[in-house]
């Protein structure tokens, strides 16, 4: 066995399978791995690793997470993902804009009930419809948000860019205007909110979200209620997706329009949960760094290797190209993502040097 035992940890009772860490060691790795999070890495880490890596990162783990509940979990097919992402980056702006009084955390999750709502809204297809037809009803949603963000301008405050900005950013009376700041803000909320869906996806309700995702006619047959669960899931789904949109616009890029959360954006968010691993927690997280990391790596071999001369744009076709051969690979021959990967090579150390 490797590094350590599972001895007197199997699961023998109902209540074990809830738990979100079944060994205590992957207790103790995860508060460890939390402490280091929170107290090393603020101190030691420059402006660009909070900014150009940790940050983005972050975010796009929590978008994952939201479009995985959908998609990974019920099934619900979406390429709506940064229309909901636009809703609660607008809805904090204009909370925090009319409504000073309200705190910075609770202007936040407002605005990810709001972008919750509208999930519901567009998730009302999904009672009638399923499959090509569902992402064809999503992809409107994608196309109608962000040009009615563009064409009223209630929404910018009526600036002619139509771009929003960020506002000073305070927590109980402390300013976070600063990469630290956001790199701690975006941290403790990404870890509460993935806790969170850890232990949804371990309740009667995520088992209900599989069903729905497996077969939903024995889903029916055996009493689950499917148009109550698909709009759950949208409403859960959109609730994550419009927090991540509030701190991509704030936290990330301080500054945002309604087209830069695009049909691209979405397209981008969907391929880490293929990438990372469909109906998969920890394969948001694997998706969101491969997406995050492959654009730094390629632009630091490309200068190693052909020094300034070669061309950016190079560099994002390669990446594009490298994003498709992936996504067909997985699709193909590993359907779970990086996350079935990982799995394998850790179980494969768990028996070593034992042979099965």
């Amino acid at each position: 066995m490797f590094l350590f035992s599972q001895a007197r940890q199997y699961v023998q009772q109902y209540k074990d399978e809830k738990r979100i860490f079944r060994l205590k060691e992957h207790r103790i790795l995860f508060i460890f791995a939390l402490l280091i999070a929170f107290l090393f890495v603020p101190f030691v880490g420059p402006d660009y690793l909070f900014n150009a890596i940790l940050v983005p990162f972050l975010v796009l783990a929590l978008a994952g997470l939201g479009l995985n509940i959908l998609t990974g979990y019920t099934g619900q097919l979406s390429l709506g993902a940064a229309a909901f992402m636009a809703v609660g980056a607008f809805a904090t702006y204009n909370l925090e804009l009319r409504i000073p009084q309200l705190p910075l955390l609770v202007s936040i999750f407002l605005g990810g009930v709001i972008a919750a709502l509208t999930g519901i809204v567009v998730g009302l297809p999904s009672l009638r419809i399923k499959g090509f037809y569902l992402i064809v009803s999503t992809l409107a949603a994608q196309f109608f948000i962000p040009w009615l963000f563009t064409q009223y301008g209630w929404f910018t405050n009526n600036n002619a860019s139509g771009v929003i900005t960020a506002p000073r950013m305070e927590i109980l009376g402390y300013s976070i205007n600063s990469p630290v700041g956001h790199y701690l803000l975006t941290l403790s909320i990404v870890v509460v909110l993935t806790v969170l869906a850890r232990n949804l996806i371990n309740s009667q309700y995520g088992r209900n979200f599989r069903a729905v995702r497996d077969m939903e006619t024995a889903a029916i047959t055996i009493g689950i209620p499917v148009s109550q669960t698909k709009l759950l899931a949208f409403a859960i789904s959109s609730f994550y997706l419009g927090i991540a949109g509030a701190l991509w616009a704030f936290a990330y890029l301080g500054t945002i329009e309604a087209d830069g959360l695009d049909l691209n954006r979405s397209f981008q968010i969907l391929f880490i949960i293929i990438i990372g691993g469909l109906g998969s927690l920890t394969g948001s997280f694997l998706g969101a760094a491969f997406i995050v990391l492959l654009p730094i790596l390629l632009s630091v071999l490309g200068q190693a290797v052909f020094g300034q001369a070669i061309d950016q744009a190079l560099l994002q076709n390669l990446q594009k190209i490298i994003f498709g051969a992936l996504i067909i690979y997985f699709l193909i021959k590993e359907p779970e993502g990086l996350s079935r990967l990982l799995r394998n090579l850790y179980h494969r150390l768990r028996k070593w040097p034992l042979r099965y």
